[in-house]
């Protein structure tokens, strides 16, 4: 039986008087590749930036119902302890151009006012790196600026930096929608490798990634929560009509 680490209940979001994620109820489960999957401007984008409160960020937005992680409620918590607790990697490489690699990874204490001694910061750093399968390719250009590695490697930066924190779960939006097929099949392979220490969350639009690399799906259209279950079920045997038609190139 899988162990739920994040509850979306009756969640729904707004910009302005526009609703854009509509009444979703979902379980994420532990240390597996959960896939939220659907079409352009279906909404999965705005539910995930609900779960670590960054939809809150935009100005004129509003969120209802409850989020739980851990049977917290996110919304009873420092949003800056929500961001640590659930990382977050997006559709481009942004690692923060006027620093080093060695800094980009350890960026969120500094940001966050968290002090670390050399060694502290020596380890997370090299910790990081290794988990985002960054580290041989990168060990001897530490102190130049992460914007001299490639797109791919960006992004493993990225990764890094998110795991830094050693949050409970990684969302990652569309993180391979910039980058070749190579660096895609790289990160792919990393999701899989990651969820034994953390549980993952895939945004994507993409129906071949989502099957190569998820546990879960859920299949959002419109706004809302159409399907969820077994990754594999559903891309065989959807139940609903909505889901297959997207899977099977009816729209997209």
């Amino acid at each position: 039986m899988e162990s739920t680490v994040l509850r979306a209940v009756d969640l729904s979001a707004y910009f302005g008087d526009n609703c854009v994620v509509r009444n979703v109820n979902l379980a994420i489960y532990e240390n597996i590749v959960t896939t939220i999957m659907g079409p352009s401007g279906c909404g999965k984008t705005t539910l995930v930036r609900c779960f670590n409160r960054m939809h809150e960020l935009v100005p004129d937005t509003k969120v209802e119902g409850k989020v739980f992680l851990r049977e917290e409620d996110i919304y009873a918590i420092n949003p800056m302890v929500i961001r640590r607790r659930i990382g977050m990697v997006f559709q481009r490489p942004n690692p923060f151009p006027t620093m080093t690699i060695y800094n980009n990874v350890i960026a969120g204490f500094k940001l966050n006012g968290l002090n670390l001694s050399r060694t502290q910061s020596e380890m997370i750093v090299e910790e990081s790196l290794r988990k985002a399968a960054l580290w041989d390719e990168v060990k001897d250009h530490l102190r130049r600026k992460g914007t001299f590695l490639s797109g791919g490697q960006q992004q493993r930066l990225c990764i890094a930096r998110a795991l830094s924190m050693n949050p409970d779960i990684l969302l990652l939006d569309e993180p391979t929608s910039a980058l070749d097929p190579q660096a895609t099949a790289h990160i792919e392979k990393l999701m899989t490798e990651l969820k034994s220490g953390v549980t993952v969350v895939l945004v994507t639009h993409n129906i071949a990634q989502a099957a190569r690399v998820s546990d879960f799906t859920a299949f959002m259209y419109l706004g809302e929560l159409v399907e969820f279950g077994r990754t594999e079920q559903l891309h065989t045997a959807p139940k609903d009509r909505r889901t297959e038609e997207f899977l099977t190139g009816k729209f997209g």
